[in-house]
């Protein structure tokens, strides 16, 4: 590989790699969405959530006399309760997130960046063997894991999104404003800099086209 090639290819993994920590942020954090109630009263209490793909964090707010209805104070003092798992269980009747219809999204979100995952350890395996003298043709397989991985984030992604919208819009919950937090954007930077860097390492990891009707593919470009 040429020295402008290997350049190429280094600038690019780079961008992968941050793409790859941007992934597992996300899938490891539970602030994807951010979910409150209407407030009708000023003193009323306040029960807001944020979640993630494995696990629900609720608080409970006392609001005052401000008469601010948008209940959006999420980093205001309050009891504070933590679960995994707890919206993944059908048919469970609860005070705090009433979300049984949008169950399968949860669980096929979850599932899908698991998936994700698994790529990112397969390419990163084809990754670090290609290292070794010769191997440079483990570059190929390896971007297209973290390409498949990117998808795969999106995936999971509009999930996501169509489980929110499908918890919002039913009659079984109080939920009726929202947000996507922090975690749901490094989702989406995620895929951003992992499936464009993936096609560009594929683009700069193959050999040189032949320039002759005598070349091959193989010896199209000499060995540096």
């Amino acid at each position: 590989m040429s020295p402008t090639r290997t350049l190429k290819v280094r600038v690019t993994l780079f961008f992968i790699l941050a793409g790859v920590v941007l992934a597992l942020v996300a899938v490891v954090t539970d602030h994807w969405a951010v979910l409150s109630p209407h407030v009708e009263h000023g003193n009323d209490t306040c029960e807001m959530a944020h979640f993630g793909l494995w696990r629900i964090c609720t608080k409970r707010l006392i609001l005052g006399a401000s008469g601010d209805k948008s209940c959006r104070a999420f980093t205001l003092s309050g009891e504070k309760n933590c679960s995994y798992f707890r919206h993944f269980n059908p048919g469970e009747s609860s005070e705090i997130f009433h979300i049984t219809t949008q169950k399968e999204y949860s669980i096929s979100a979850a599932a899908i960046s698991v998936i994700s995952l698994g790529f990112v350890v397969l390419a990163t395996i084809c990754l670090l063997l290609s290292f070794g003298k010769k191997r440079d043709y483990l570059l190929r397989p390896a971007a297209m894991f973290y390409a498949f991985a990117g998808l795969c984030i999106l995936v999971s992604v509009e999930v996501m999104r169509q489980s929110v919208k499908r918890m919002i819009d039913s009659e079984e919950t109080a939920w009726i404003e929202y947000f996507y937090s922090w975690s749901f954007a490094c989702a989406c930077a995620a895929f951003v800099l992992l499936f464009p860097g993936s096609l560009a390492l594929l683009l700069f990891s193959l050999p040189r086209m032949p320039q002759h009707p005598w070349e091959s593919c193989m010896d199209a470009e000499p060995e540096h």
